[in-house]
């Protein structure tokens, strides 16, 4: 989630379920579009803010397979550029602001699985920059998950790196990126993370202003850290046990004032989003949204106002038929607090 610093309105009767798990609709949510397919097979998107013109922001999103690529679409779903030849590209994350040859770039990282490597592009434009080889001196390397943090003191960034497979600690690796010769690097800074050894980590999310990095262990849990590796390798929490049908996937986190929000994390067997407080996790969930994804791995949301389809933000969530769903977030929004109501 990018986007602290800165929806044709759907008519529908929402699918919800109580965090008590009572169904007290009958009908999924509707996406307010979506996107022209890919070749091979969607993974994970992220959401680059237009600064000067929020309603021709883009979804960034990875196409996954040995012949993969990154694409960019706009809010109507159109592909718009596009990266072709990537190895097994897996989950993209961007940040906003590093500095490049003097001048402030917004970055997009993207796991490439098959070279053991995060590759680094500007945007809007998908211009390659700069890449990080991962897990350098390990057995098991195969990239899956990544997220970017923005130190907010300091203005450093950071990737975070989890694997297909790994120790049941230290999982995960965070990377500062730095300049070199005109174009971006980076050095591990720390190896953190407990790992249930029962399936893989893909999924991870990081809330730059409240300084957290949540990560999905499937079929085991969410995990939280500190994102500041000065903070230390403490782990803060784990939540979501025993709410999913099976594995625990794709993370996204709305704000809706500071330090408070929600978290939405994918149920993916159940096509479902579980829901749970940004300000108080151990309060569990409370909330479970039926939407019209199918399987999905990846998902990502934003608040800023996109103009009249989008005023609220949007929710973006990989589906199966290699495409991605956009949800205007006022009908989400209504099915939590629908779902929030009927559990009192």
């Amino acid at each position: 989630m990018k986007n602290l610093h800165y929806i044709l309105a759907l008519s529908v009767l929402p699918f919800v379920i109580s965090c008590k798990g009572q169904k007290e609709a009958i009908e999924k949510l509707k996406p307010a579009v979506i996107t022209e397919t890919v070749v091979h097979d969607t993974d994970d998107p992220a959401i680059w803010i237009n600064s000067q013109d929020p309603s021709k922001s883009i979804i960034i999103g990875t196409d996954k397979d040995t012949d993969g690529g990154l694409y960019a679409f706009d809010l109507n779903g159109k592909i718009i550029h596009k990266v072709l030849g990537l190895k097994r590209p897996n989950n993209v994350d961007l940040e906003y602001g590093f500095i490049l040859n003097g001048k402030k770039t917004d970055i997009a990282a993207v796991t490439e699985r098959e070279t053991n490597k995060v590759k680094l592009y500007s945007l809007p434009e998908l211009k390659e920059v700069g890449e990080v080889s991962v897990f350098e001196g390990e057995t098991e390397r195969g990239p899956m998950g990544v997220s970017m943090y923005k130190n907010p003191q300091t203005e450093e960034i950071f990737v975070i790196v989890g694997r297909k497979s790994g120790p049941a600690d230290g999982y995960l690796w965070q990377y500062k990126l730095t300049e070199k010769n005109g174009s971006i690097t980076g050095e591990v800074v720390r190896k953190f993370g407990k790992y249930s050894g029962l399936k893989e980590i893909e999924s991870i999310a990081v809330d730059d202003e409240m300084g957290y990095i949540y990560y999905s262990d499937e079929q085991f849990g969410v995990h939280k850290y500190y994102a500041d590796p000065e903070k230390g390798n403490e782990e803060l929490a784990v939540f979501g046990k025993g709410d999913f049908k099976s594995d625990v996937e794709g993370i996204s986190i709305y704000p809706t004032d500071k330090g408070k929000g929600y978290i939405l994390v994918s149920n993916q067997q159940n096509d479902t989003f579980n829901v749970y407080l940004r300000e108080d996790q151990s309060k569990g969930r409370i909330a479970e949204i039926s939407v019209s994804t199918l399987e999905s791995d990846g998902s990502e949301v934003t608040h800023v106002n996109l103009g009249p389809k989008f005023p609220k933000g949007v929710f973006v969530a990989m589906s199966n038929g290699r495409v991605f769903h956009y949800y205007d977030w006022r009908v989400i929004e209504k099915a939590i607090k629908s779902a929030i109501k009927a559990g009192k």
